[in-house]
């Protein structure tokens, strides 16, 4: 399956079908996705006793303790393999800066007054560069709290302000997913999109029409 192309008479109906992801970036993001719940749930039952039950999921506190960083990796690493498939996607131009200008018009949804959107749209770009600067913070800031194996580096001042980071850091993460969570349950097909790897032409054509075209070009070539 190539990214970016149109399959001929593809789906149920005989209508064509663009594929928008390969089943490497469909596997990649799940397991990016998969991470991130059980860090979420791991993370909190140790950020608060009230939440502590939460461990149970894991085994238990002590297994909690030392599932949760191995977790992070895994989810670092797959990211970092997704960030760098789809970075060159994600960088802002003019269009978005006016995009994000138009956020009311975003908000009820009237795309077409909107600049025309490629693969991804500015709000989508947002989050991509928000989750790279979180989890490169929560990375760091997750060493130096490693308490098994990295901790007794570090002064017990770097410790706790590393402690601090990484709570914040992964607050600001959780309300990022959720956001983007929300957002692909309400443009209709989105979740379809990465669970089967392909769109409609008229989905493309009626929420990415910038990128529908250059799929269309390419097809001509």
């Amino acid at each position: 399956m190539v990214e970016d192309s149109i399959v001929r008479d593809a789906s149920l109906d005989g209508r064509d079908l663009i594929v928008r992801y390969t089943p490497n970036d469909r596997s990649n993001h799940w397991i990016t996705a998969i991470s991130f719940i059980l860090l979420a749930l791991s993370g909190l039952a140790m950020f608060h006793p009230a939440m502590f039950w939460l461990s149970s999921l894991f085994g238990g506190g002590q297994w909690n303790r030392i599932l949760h960083p191995f977790i992070g990796v895994v989810m670092f690493v797959s990211f970092a393999l997704l960030a760098m498939r789809f970075f060159h996607h994600n960088l802002l131009d003019r269009d978005d800066i006016q995009w994000l200008k138009r956020m009311d018009d975003v908000i009820v949804n009237r795309e077409d007054r909107l600049p025309e959107v490629g693969r991804y749209n500015a709000g989508q770009k947002l989050l991509f560069f928000t989750m790279i600067v979180c989890l490169l913070l929560l990375l760091l800031s997750g060493i130096v709290i490693w308490r098994r194996y990295f901790s007794f580096y570090f002064p017990i001042e770097v410790i706790r302000f590393a402690a601090v980071v990484h709570a914040a850091t992964a607050f600001v993460l959780i309300v990022g997913i959720i956001i983007h969570i929300y957002a692909a349950i309400w443009v209709k097909g989105s979740i379809g999109a990465m669970v089967r790897g392909t769109v409609t032409p008229g989905w493309a054509r009626k929420h990415h029409p910038r990128w529908f075209r250059e799929v269309v070009k390419s097809e001509r070539r």
